[in-house]
């Protein structure tokens, strides 16, 4: 390719002979020249690929100098008129940024799994939120009084344990945990205490006792002691509450020795009642175990208890249960009636789950009060709640009239509830029919054979008993085979049943001497 020519100035007469020169073919060199087109135009991509076609053909003739200089001014034109007959197209839209990265959130429940006098192993679970996702965690320690914290891990960590080794006896370690991702490092999740790195010789362990472990229920002014072994190596250090807040050493007593904690309440109130939570701790490690005593007592009386009604020898009762149920569930109610002219109490109901009961059996022409026990584990409340009104029973004016009762007609025609099978029998061997039939008045039963009556034909034997009807038929021979019927009839209809009985001869086969 020939090289670029130095600008010259164009005259009049080379002007006309460059609008000459626009219906040749335009040199190789004139895409090399053409400035180039913005990415926004794409349609003048195509009118450049058409011009450049034929341009081998004219390399031999083009002219050099002025006419090089040329094909580059009278060409521009020429592409600009089909770029603004095609649509513009417009560009595309940039692609939405993506919403930053957020760190995860704490790691959650840090805890000590073990230790001994190289190595630390924790556990941990994982994060509750985890933002833009969750690569891995970063264990970090550091010496009691440094404020340098050291990362246990070069990598990072995708298990929820990890055991940070090589480390010094008798070092007093500060442990963390960073959870990481793209948004970077999460708040990290700190042990509560100091983790001293030491061999130790036996976990704390409470071995509660297997009466301990349900609810323990005391009777009010009873003694407790109570006897928890435990085991670990140092000796481990004790620890007592309930509900939640220190024991009061007034009123429970605590003793510890190297094996066992002994628990000594030396009379009993309802007020000892709770969850007692021991706790056994030997540096990081510890075990705890709760204990539910519940101390119990006779219930208060019945609210209130009221005559609602009297009638006849009856009277209706209705009571509250007690305000005061000993610290335990009511069982039951106790009631009790006295006649006004012997005042002496008699146990009417005893161990009554509702709250309202209707006394009979009262004797005519007495007044009665009435009172209410409630009961519970513990035993029977020791007052009871009376009446205050009285109930009168009348001596005169009680007519008993039974009701009158219509009489229910049970008159029925007669229907079979079981009807006859047929059936297959052996020559020689006694076979039955059996049916069942209803009806009132007692229906009539009838066997026929072939629709010819049976009589008292003694090869037959008929029973009806209780509606059950069947026909026994002695060693029935060939002959006997047939259809038979049952015909049931009262006053009010008659119904029959049919089967077909199948007589078959037993043919013996002798087995042949071979």
């Amino acid at each position: 390719m020939p090289a670029k020519p130095a600008p010259i100035k164009k005259s009049a007469k080379k002007a006309a002979v460059k609008e000459e020169k626009l219906a040749e073919p335009v040199p190789e060199t004139v895409p090399a020249e053409v400035p180039p087109v913005p990415e926004t135009v794409p349609a003048e991509a195509p009118a450049e690929e058409v011009v450049a076609e034929p341009a081998p053909a004219a390399e031999a003739p083009a002219p050099e100098g002025p006419a090089d200089e040329a094909a580059p001014s009278t060409n521009a034109p020429a592409e600009a008129a089909p770029a603004e007959a095609a649509p513009v197209e417009e560009p595309p839209k940039p692609p939405t940024p993506p919403p930053p990265a957020v760190p995860a959130s704490a790691p959650q429940n840090l805890s000590l799994d073990d230790v001994n006098d190289t190595s630390v192993t924790l556990k941990w679970r994982s994060p509750e939120n985890i933002g833009s996702g969750l690569d891995g965690y970063i264990v970090e320690y550091c010496k009691e009084g440094s404020s340098e914290w050291v990362a246990a891990n070069t990598e990072l960590t995708t298990s929820n344990r990890f055991v940070i080794s090589g480390l010094t006896t008798g070092d007093l370690l500060n442990i963390r945990v960073v959870a990481m991702n793209a948004g970077g490092r999460s708040e990290p999740v700190v042990l509560p205490q100091p983790v001293p790195v030491r061999e130790i010789m036996d976990r704390p362990k409470i071995r509660m006792p297997r009466a301990l472990r349900s609810r323990y229920i005391k009777h009010v002014g009873e003694k407790i002691n109570l006897v928890i072994p435990f085991c670990g190596k140092p000796k481990p250090v004790i620890s007592w509450t309930k509900d939640g807040q220190p024991l009061d050493t007034k009123k429970i007593n605590i003793r510890n020795s190297d094996k066992d904690s002994i628990l000594f309440i030396r009379k009993a109130e309802r007020d000892d009642s709770g969850n007692y939570e021991m706790t056994v701790k030997i540096d990081s490690f510890e075990d705890k175990a709760t204990l539910i005593i519940q101390i119990v007592d006779l219930p208060g009386p019945p609210a209130s208890v009221k005559l609602v009604d009297s009638w006849g020898f009856n009277a209706a009762l209705e009571w509250t249960p007690p305000k005061d149920n000993g610290n335990t569930e009511i069982t039951g109610y106790t009631i009790q009636k006295a006649d006004k002219k012997t005042g002496d109490w008699f146990t009417v109901l005893e161990h009554f789950h509702r709250l309202n009961a209707t006394i009979t059996d009262l004797v005519m022409g007495n007044v009665y009060t009435f009172r209410v026990f409630a009961e519970n584990k513990v035993g029977k409340s020791e007052t009871a709640a009376v009446t205050k009104d009285a109930a009168h029973i009348q001596k005169t004016g009680i007519v008993y009239k039974p009701p009158e009762y219509k009489e229910h007609d049970f008159s029925e025609a007669p229907k079979f509830t079981a009807l006859l099978n047929d059936r297959a029998a052996t020559v020689g061997y006694n076979t039955k029919l059996l049916c069942a039939v209803r009806g009132s008045p007692k229906p009539k039963i009838e066997w026929l054979k072939n629709q010819m009556l049976i009589g008292n034909d003694p090869k037959y034997r008929q029973i009806n008993n209780q509606g059950v009807c069947s026909l026994e038929i002695r060693k029935p021979s060939s002959f006997d085979g047939g259809v038979y019927t049952c015909r049931a009839k009262n006053s009010l209809g008659e119904a029959t049943v049919a089967c077909r009985l199948e007589v078959k001869q037993v043919t013996i086969q002798e087995e042949k001497a071979k």
